[in-house]
């Protein structure tokens, strides 16, 4: 495994770290859950990414008992704010209740004393931004959180946030955006914006929910149990569900081929060749997924590589930046 400084700070994390939006407490039982935390601690894995929304708060419980034992200080352990997780009107969004709230409840789930990132999941237009990152200087203060971060924010969305924390001296050093070869939005301004002001993206799906893998095949059903046949996952996976984009990516095989990765190995190798990005997020069912996912640590792409891909996927890659996720 390697190890990447998240943006502008002294804090390092594995350039591959294991996320559990869609798996822990929902997709995949505790038992096989726990395996695949394992496989990712044994593959050196040190950072692993939650939501208190995530499976109605279960996926934080899931990992807090996968970690339990584990050496604390040797892990960084990220988690977010923001999407409803009650019924009430404070149970949402980026005011301070619901951010102080939302911060003791994940650490409890968590069993751990703080997180090492705490992100806002979304911007919250209805929320003063002072308000927000007054929220968040007061846990940095007290010791709950260490840094924080941001999630799918357009350029100007984090430029203003981060000259409050210059203001309020809170250490601001991430935005987590979808990132793949296929979903290049944050490229034409949030990368610049962001390497200007001294943060780093960790990305999500960066195998385009499976589609990178190469499993779908143009003309044909997807295969039985896979993401595109799940009711959450296959909502985002739609708009890569297209024979010319299934096409194009059928034309990458013989690329991973030559370089001895996976499909899936060389999307996630893919997206660390930005060197805006700190680390990619993988995800998993099965802990083989893990150990294949984690061959992607440290591989270098050629610029011909890197020129070939592009060549291949042609105007199938979206790069619109409005296209970047906030409310």
């Amino acid at each position: 495994m390697e190890f990447r400084r998240l943006g502008r700070s002294g804090l390092s994390i594995s350039e591959i770290s294991y996320g559990n939006w869609l798996t822990h407490g929902s997709q995949v039982e505790e038992e096989r859950a726990k395996a695949c935390v394992e496989a990712a601690i044994d593959a050196g894995i040190t950072t692993f990414d939650t939501a208190d929304v995530y499976a109605g708060t279960k996926a934080e419980s899931v990992l807090g008992r996968a970690l339990a034992g584990k050496r604390r200080q040797s892990l960084e352990i990220f988690t977010k704010v923001y999407w409803p997780t009650g019924q009430g009107p404070n149970d949402r969004g980026l005011g301070r209740k619901h951010i102080i709230e939302s911060c003791n409840a994940s650490l409890e789930r968590l069993q751990t004393d703080y997180v090492d990132l705490y992100q806002a999941h979304r911007f919250d237009r209805t929320v003063p931004l002072e308000e927000t990152f007054l929220a968040f200087s007061d846990l940095v203060r007290q010791g709950k959180v260490l840094y924080i971060g941001v999630s799918e924010w357009n350029a100007e969305q984090i430029a203003r946030g981060a000259e409050l924390a210059r203001e309020l001296k809170v250490p601001f050093i991430s935005n987590q955006p979808q990132y793949s070869a296929l979903w290049r939005v944050i490229e034409p301004q949030v990368v610049p914006t962001c390497e200007r002001e001294g943060i780093s993206q960790i990305v999500w799906s960066p195998i385009a929910q499976g589609v990178l893998t190469g499993k779908y095949l143009p003309g044909e059903q997807p295969p039985a149990g896979s993401r595109a046949t799940d009711e959450a996952g296959g909502k985002m996976i739609s708009r890569f569900m297209r024979d010319d984009v299934l096409e194009r990516v059928q034309q990458l095989k013989p690329v991973a081929a030559d370089l001895g990765l996976s499909m899936a190995a060389l999307a996630v190798a893919w997206v660390l060749q930005n060197q805006n990005v700190a680390s990619a997020i993988i995800g998993a069912s099965r802990p083989e997924q893990v150990t294949e996912n984690v061959k992607a640590a440290g591989v270098t792409l050629d610029q011909d590589v890197l020129d070939k891909i592009d060549s291949i996927l042609g105007d199938v890659v979206e790069r619109d930046p409005m296209l970047t996720v906030s409310p």
